[in-house]
Formats: structure tokens, sequence, C-alpha cells
């Protein structure tokens, strides 16, 4: 079965997750991901698992790099640097998220590229943008969620500001690296260009914003509605459950109907909206004797039957064994040379046309570099001379190892 991206060739010089879980995606559709690593260490999200035993691949890196071939090669030397430059003149995607500046010291820039091919498109990540007075600043996610107003926006019970342990921008800004490769794939079909797009972890998470951020603009009030609706998560007899009070004439009557208590709304203190919020402790605490009274299922249950939204708070290894994730098929298996079968998850994605994503799995550092330098002309001698100055490294596994010669297999079919 053909994947629609096949044919696209992307030179992948990104790390951690802005850049390698957008490729990912283009390479789940057949994209040919050619993962430039340094030889010595590779792409830094190796390096980062607390839980991985010595000697084994860490799941940070499998999560976001499955369907890519490793070449492992020293940009710190000119024999390196010819061998990217090489690669880029005959690829359609370019992508790195270095700090700005690094790429034109080494020669890997835009123009730079641009000059040996025009159609090129070129995908430069960043953390706050590539001019202005934050261009040089480290941009990891959680130092970005600091400055875009994500942690003011998530207080605590005593109100200091949280960070936010998901990685929201990084991953929405390599979903956003997705569309900016179709968007240029497409305009360049249609006008023969190829272009330069600049992606930026702050923009990201103004974006995530932008009720918030139109709200402000417009009427200077901040708009977050875990603080001024009745959005709450409740102890029940047995666990917890996520309540949202909104989109109904007075819910929260509705709510103390269904768990069978007085209702509150019919109190001085309680009687509308605005009195809830002003004393959400109370709120909470009269609320939350009706829930306590049951288990979380059962809750569910009275408070669906009332039209109200609720889910039960899981777990993330509760969620992982819902029946609905099986239902959904999102899990997938990747048969890793090294660690064997890995667990993980597969596409949100599901198309019509391409139901079952391409499925290699993430490859060990330098598994491909002689493979790919014999595809871009490179002789055996000439790899091996290589090999023996250090400027690449090679990591070769005696099996089928390149993307798209495997296919996915959801844990459901397994």
């Amino acid at each position: 079965m053909s994947l629609p991206l096949e044919g696209i060739k992307i030179c992948d010089l990104s790390q951690i997750m802005f850049g390698p879980c957008g490729t990912q995606v283009l390479g789940d559709y057949g994209a040919d991901i050619i993962k430039v690593e340094n030889p010595k260490s590779g792409d830094i999200s190796r390096a980062i698992d607390r839980f991985a035993a010595a000697g084994t691949e860490s799941a940070n890196f499998m999560a976001m790099n499955r369907n890519k071939r490793s070449l492992a090669v020293d940009l710190k030397s000119s024999e390196g640097l010819a061998i990217v430059k090489k690669i880029a003149r005959e690829s359609d995607v370019f992508v790195h998220n270095f700090r700005p500046g690094v790429v034109e010291r080494m020669g890997l820039s835009y123009d730079d590229l641009k000059a040996d091919n025009e159609d090129l498109i070129y995908i430069e990540g960043s953390g706050f943008g590539s001019s202005g007075p934050l261009r040089g600043k480290g941009g990891m996610d959680f130092v970005v969620q600091a400055l875009a107003g994500i942690c003011d926006g998530n207080r605590d019970a005593e109100g200091r500001p949280q960070l936010f342990p998901v990685s929201g921008a990084d991953f929405s800004a390599g979903m956003i690296l997705v569309q900016g490769v179709l968007m240029a794939l497409y305009h360049r079909e249609r006008t023969g260009r190829g272009q330069k797009i600049a992606i930026n972890l702050l923009d990201v998470y103004l974006l995530m914003q932008q009720q918030e951020v139109t709200q402000k603009l417009r009427s200077g009030q901040h708009f977050n509605p875990l603080v001024q609706d009745p959005m709450d998560i409740f102890a029940t007899s047995d666990g917890h459950i996520a309540v949202l009070a909104v989109l109904r004439p007075n819910p929260v009557s509705a709510i103390c109907e269904a768990l069978e208590i007085d209702d509150i709304t019919k109190t001085p203190e309680m009687a509308t909206l605005t009195l809830q919020m002003a004393n959400r402790k109370l709120y909470r605490a009269k609320i939350g004797e009706g829930f306590a009274k049951y288990s979380s299922v059962e809750c569910e249950r009275r408070l669906e039957a009332a039209g109200i939204l609720s889910s039960i708070v899981l777990n993330l290894g509760e969620v992982l064994n819902h029946p609905q994730v099986e239902a959904n098929g999102s899990l997938v298996t990747l048969d890793h040379p090294t660690e064997g079968p890995v667990r993980t998850m597969g596409s949100a994605m599901k198309s019509s046309e391409a139901p079952q994503i391409a499925l290699s799995p993430p490859p060990l550092l330098g598994q491909h570099s002689a493979q790919v330098l014999a595809e871009y002309g490179f002789s055996a001698e000439e790899i091996a001379g290589l090999a023996a100055q250090r400027v690449i490294s090679d990591n070769a596994v005696r099996r089928s190892d390149r993307p798209g010669e495997a296919r996915s297999k959801s844990l459901s079919e397994a």
C-alpha cells in the first residue's frame, strides 16, 4: 500500500521534541526522514530517560523518532558539513531547531541552502523567534510556559503559578510544522517555488490562548474558565471526578438534584454564578458533600443522566487499558532491533486512504549512515574513510530496516 508522502525527502537536524514529533508524523505517512545526529551522543533525547536501564534506549527518544533513518555525522568537521549540504541539495524539506545564529555559522542557513536548491522547503524552529530581544534565549517548553502566561493562569489553591506537566507548545509546534510542510509542498506544486517557514514556541503558546488573548486585547479582562466557571474536580468515595457545570441554565441546581442534596442555588450566598464563584470554597464544600456519597462510576452515571459533562479522573496506566483506547486503535507495537517489541502511541489521525501508517522502529544511533551515504553517491571506500576519520559513525543492523518497509499493527490486531 502506498502512502501519501512517499517520495518526499526530508533532512532533519531537529532534536528533543518540537521537530522530531512533527517529522515523525511525516514519516508515518511515507516521507523519507534522514535524521542527522551527533555521532558521539545523538539526539539529546537519547539521554533523557530517568527510568531506562543502562545500555537501553530512551523511551523519550523512541516515542518521537519512528520511521526515520539515523545518519551520525560530525557537523563540526568540514567533511560532515559537506555531507549534510549534499543531502540538503537533493531534499524536499530541511528542518532544524538550533538557536538563531547557529546555522548561519555552519553555512546551513536558508540562503546558503537555497543557492543550491531553489525549491527547498526550509523549516526553522526556535523558542522565542529569530529576531527581537529574546532571539538567543534558550527556549525549552517549560521556560516558555512561564513567559507566555501559562503558569500565571494555572495557579494552585495558594495562588502560586504552576508549570503544566505536558509539553503543550513543543507538541503543538510539531503539528504546526507538519501543517507548514504540507502547505509549502502544495504551494511548490502550484508555483514551483520553495520557501522558509519559521515557528517559535512563544507564538504557539499564545496561539493556544487565542481566546484569552483576544479577550485581553478587547476588554482588558482575563478569561479563565477554570476560575470563572464551575469547572472543578471533586473527591468521590473511591477517587475523583471532573465536572463541567456549563452550557446550560443553572447547571449547579441540576448537579444538586442528581446527587440528591439540597439545592445550594436556593441559598442567598449561592443564588447566582457570580456568588458561587465569589464563594468558591464554600461552593466546593457544599457540592463536595454530594460527590463523597457515591463512587466515581455512580457520580458519572448520575451526572450524565442529568446532562452534565463529567469524567472520572484516571491515571495514565488506567487510560492505556481503557476499552475506548483499544477501540480507537491508538497504540501500536514497534519491532525494535535491540529493545524488542515496544508499545507506543500511533497516529491520532485515521485516514480512509491510508488506514495503516508506516512503522519502522526508531533507529539506533548511526544505524543508517552507510546506507544513506551510498544512496547519495559515496563509494564504500569513501564511507570507510569517513568512518576512520570519525566524521561519521555507522551502527548498521543486518535486517530490513528502511522506513516504509514495515507497516503498523495496532495492538488490537496483534
